[in-house]
């Protein structure tokens, strides 16, 4: 018997409405938890290092041991997707994200710390492919494919944003731990809700023998892992340092033999070199990490600016931003509607000018919080919710069977590792100025300059006919 008949007979049937209601709901959970987890943790570094016993040049592995194994294995998390089925992922990742979750939150030293918070960057690059490549095996294309997409693409960004107030929230008010062990509960219901609902995607069928490009599997992962790592050494060092140029330089050989083992040794590649003949992959993939820089600087940058210049406690700075969440999740929504009028790839160009708009005017970093971080901050989240789900629809579309994974899997790789890269450059760029306001304002100032990258980029992606308006 069949899983999904032998799922239909242990409980009631659903509507297809609610069924793919539900499935919405999930993936978009699940994907929650794994950007939240890239920001959760800034308020609370303070806290933790005075409790465990941090040095300050120990603490910055907190936030990096997940963002390293988080961009490294994103690739291989949505290959495996394709080969294992997305269902069975998607609880392996959140088995493994929740488990290291209580790890974490239970530590009781420094390496026990930043190696649970590395397994959990294992987790998250296991889950987050396959909550995007549920939405697209689930939905085929048009208006329904768009919402969905359009929901993940909000709660991915606002996953960022509440990360600064729930975790001033649960630190202040329980302790630092509980910004790991809320995970927990969590996490628990997901497995419970995908087992019982999710169905496995009949395109997993069959692939297994297809077996992983090993070979493949270690050099993009080594070389992701080490030049994000030389990036995240530089502000602290200089990027003519040693501690940031050999990993940075071991990092392009490693991706260099990569490409070479792609196109020439692997019989099953990790990523088909063939893909980025598509113009919607390279250019959607493109404007994804050129986005990936400019928005975790900008949460990053306005953090800092609240707290240092304007004297914000940790949940003030929190609260600040709920008026930038909001915009995030309206701009989502309009999407819907604007894509069967305007295009993804026109949207993605008025998108990109209004964000670039909003840095210019938030590199001025006018003094108050109305004219200084509200009015910009809803310029540049507006223009970042007009991209997201324009591009990951245009990326996506047109995928071969077996290829939903992979490409989801490029997505948030191009987004992980392009703010990972950003962000080092950007804070290199901070560092230079004469005040910390200046620094941050000629960093935004830069973070427009990739926005009119990204608006020139728009060029390199295909036209496509418009999405039916109808349901």
């Amino acid at each position: 018997m069949s899983e999904a008949a032998e799922q239909s007979r242990t409980r009631p049937p659903l509507t297809e409405h609610r069924a793919h209601l539900l499935i919405v709901v999930l993936a978009c959970l699940g994907q929650f938890m794994v950007v939240l987890d890239v920001s959760i943790v800034n308020v609370a570094l303070p806290s933790i290092s005075q409790d465990l016993g941090f040095t300050q040049a120990t603490l910055q592995w907190v936030v990096s041991a997940y963002a390293l194994t988080f961009a490294g294995l994103l690739l291989l998390g949505g290959r495996i997707a394709d080969l294992y089925g997305h269902k069975r992922i998607f609880i392996a990742g959140v088995v493994l994200f929740t488990g290291a979750s209580l790890l974490g939150g239970l530590a009781s030293t420094p390496g026990l710390l930043i190696a649970a918070r590395a397994v959990q960057g294992v987790g998250a690059a296991v889950l987050a492919p396959a909550t995007l490549t549920i939405l697209t095996t689930t939905f085929t294309e048009g208006p329904r494919r768009a919402k969905a997409i359009a929901s993940w693409s909000a709660v991915g960004a606002v996953g960022g944003a509440v990360g600064g107030l729930l975790g001033g929230l649960l630190t202040e008010q329980l302790s630092w731990r509980w910004i790991l062990l809320i995970n927990v509960p969590v996490g628990i219901a997901l497995v419970a809700a995908a087992a019982a609902f999710l169905t496995e995607s009949a395109r997993s069928h069959g692939r297994r023998g297809a077996g992983l490009d090993v070979a493949g599997t270690l050099l993009v992962t080594g070389g992701i892992s080490t030049l994000a790592y030389g990036t995240v050494q530089s502000p602290g060092h200089g990027w003519d340092s040693p501690q940031a140029l050999i990993p940075i330089a071991l990092g392009v050989v490693a991706l260099a033999a990569f490409v070479l083992v792609e196109a020439r040794v692997s019989r099953a590649p990790l990523v088909p070199l063939r893909l980025f003949r598509s113009r919607a992959v390279s250019g959607g993939n493109l404007v994804m990490a050129l986005m990936g820089a400019a928005s975790i600087a900008m949460w990053y940058f306005l953090s800092l600016h609240m707290q240092e210049n304007l004297g914000y406690s940790p949940v003030q700075t929190g609260l600040a931003f709920i008026p930038h969440t909001l915009t995030l999740i309206v701009g989502a929504r309009l999407c819907t509607r604007l894509i069967p009028l305007v295009g993804e790839r026109r949207l993605i160009g008025i998108g990109s000018l209004v964000a670039a708009a909003g840095f210019v005017w938030q590199g001025r970093m006018d003094p108050g919080y109305v004219p200084g971080v509200l009015l910009p901050g809803l310029l540049m989240c507006l223009g970042m919710a007009l991209n997201f789900t324009p591009v990951a629809l245009l990326t996506t579309s047109g995928a071969r069977d077996g290829e939903a994974g992979l490409l989801s899997g490029l997505l948030n790789t191009a987004r992980q590792v392009g703010g990972s890269l950003g962000l080092a450059a950007l804070a290199t760029v901070a560092a230079a100025g004469a005040t910390t306001s200046d620094g941050y304002g000629m960093a935004f100032t830069a973070s427009a300059g990739l926005m009119v990258v990204a608006f020139a980029a728009v060029f390199l992606l295909p036209r496509r006919p418009r999405l039916s308006t109808a349901a």
